[in-house]
């Protein structure tokens, strides 16, 4: 595997970013970059595509300030993670694999669990695969597709952009597109920053095609198998959505009346945020995961 390494210049001067990047050696080679800040409880906070941890910087202020241990790492292909260079190299259980040693690289145990975009297809799969390790988890604009059901169309139309654009794929734009606030100057380049060349896009312009949309893709059975222990899933399950996300949107009401574990939890809608809802409303979701863990 061709692995590429993002220059550190590349993340100087991050706006609302201070902190300094920890790395863990996976098994199979790539190094993989994460936040680790604040004492307490821990809260693991997985991104989406193409966005990496620094789409959590509010959140993780707010954790801190509120007594718990946010970790944050950057998926393999992200941020300052490694980047295999190759397409073919990202696969949706290669994905899980490189998290799942990431947690048991940090012996993370008594987990809460913080999933959005693709932090959600990947955290849930590791949380029904090793449920003695999570204690509860927070589904926040995110899904877990088995291709059972037609993809939103906002979506499809956005995997035919990134297929569209190939190695041209506009990442900032691809945030921005994702947000109702105007992310200013300094914070789009924040998102361009572990993209030097179209050489490292291989992650972002993997993903979309990775999501299981149709019922015989590889990882549907795995999805719907994942869906099962869901349903019997009774530890706390906080369901976090915005109210402006055409991708996801559906997903909230699922969870909450299939999750054994959402019933009898005031789960929050985050008014006027999109898809991205850690950059439009990144307090507040902040604030509502302090609340769920120490309730």
């Amino acid at each position: 595997m061709d692995v590429l390494r993002t220059p550190d210049e590349r993340f100087a001067d991050l706006p609302d970013f201070p902190y300094p990047p920890r790395y863990v050696d996976l098994p199979d080679g790539p190094r993989m970059a994460y936040v680790d800040e604040g004492e307490g409880p821990v809260v693991l906070l997985l991104h989406g595509e193409p966005s990496w941890s620094f789409l959590y910087r509010h959140v993780i202020r707010v954790l801190v300030d509120g007594g718990c241990r946010a970790v944050a790492p950057d998926m393999i292909g992200f941020g300052r993670s490694d980047k295999p260079a190759a397409i073919a190299d990202h696969t949706y259980a290669r994905h899980i694999a490189w998290t799942a040693a990431f947690v048991d690289a940090l012996g993370l145990d008594d987990v809460t669990l913080v999933g959005q975009d693709w932090g959600g297809l990947i955290g849930l799969r590791l949380a029904v695969a090793d449920p003695g390790r999570y204690a509860r988890i927070v589904a926040a604009n995110t899904g877990l597709p088995t291709g059972d059901f037609p993809m939103p169309e906002t979506w499809l139309r956005f995997r035919e952009a990134v297929r569209g654009a190939g190695a041209e794929f506009d990442v900032p734009r691809g945030v921005q597109s994702g947000c109702t606030s105007t992310l200013p100057p300094e914070v789009l380049a924040a998102y361009d920053a572990p993209f030097p060349d179209t050489a490292y896009k291989a992650g972002p312009r993997a993903m979309p095609g990775l999501v299981p949309a149709e019922p015989d893709d590889v990882e549907a059975q795995p999805n719907r198998d994942a869906w099962e222990v869901l349903r019997a899933w009774n530890k706390p399950f906080l369901v976090a959505f915005s109210d402006r996300d055409p991708i996801t949107g559906p997903m909230a009401g699922l969870f909450q009346s299939l999750v054994p574990g959402a019933r009898g939890i005031d789960h929050p809608v985050l008014e006027g945020a999109g898809h991205f809802l850690q950059e439009d409303a990144g307090e507040r979701l902040g604030r509502e995961i302090v609340r769920f863990v120490t309730r």
